[in-house]
């Protein structure tokens, strides 16, 4: 499948430590903002760290794919139509919404289409 493409090599490593049997990572990017660790993506799931919950705890959410019933770009566009250097992705569960925002809209777009994918097929 090629590379992964990773951010942080600490992040790349959590990801790989709970991989499933035959499961391959394509991407794990940082997040930025409050609450969001990571985002990472494998052949069979979407992985999210949420750094979210009282006490310093923090969560490992897996989402499998077939669970994705939408997958939305969300980007800032000044009055200019230029994107700013940031962009962020939300992930339908059920009635759940899980955005994540990433420095970068390439970023953003290559999470949505992987996404769109998997959840697709």
């Amino acid at each position: 499948m090629g590379d992964v493409v990773f951010d942080n090599k600490g992040q790349l490593e959590q990801i790989q430590s709970g991989l499933l049997e035959g499961e391959q990572i394509i991407a794990v990017y940082d997040a930025v903002g409050a609450g969001t660790g990571f985002l990472g993506l494998t052949n069979r799931r979407v992985i999210i760290q949420d750094k979210s919950f009282v006490g310093k705890r923090v969560a490992i959410t897996s989402i499998p794919y077939s669970k994705v019933s939408s997958v939305s770009v969300v980007s800032n566009k000044s009055w200019a139509g230029q994107f700013f250097s940031t962009g962020s992705i939300a992930i339908t569960v059920g009635t759940h919404v899980y955005e994540v925002e990433f420095r970068g809209t390439e970023k953003t777009h290559h999470v949505h289409n992987v996404i769109l994918h998997y959840a697709a097929s």
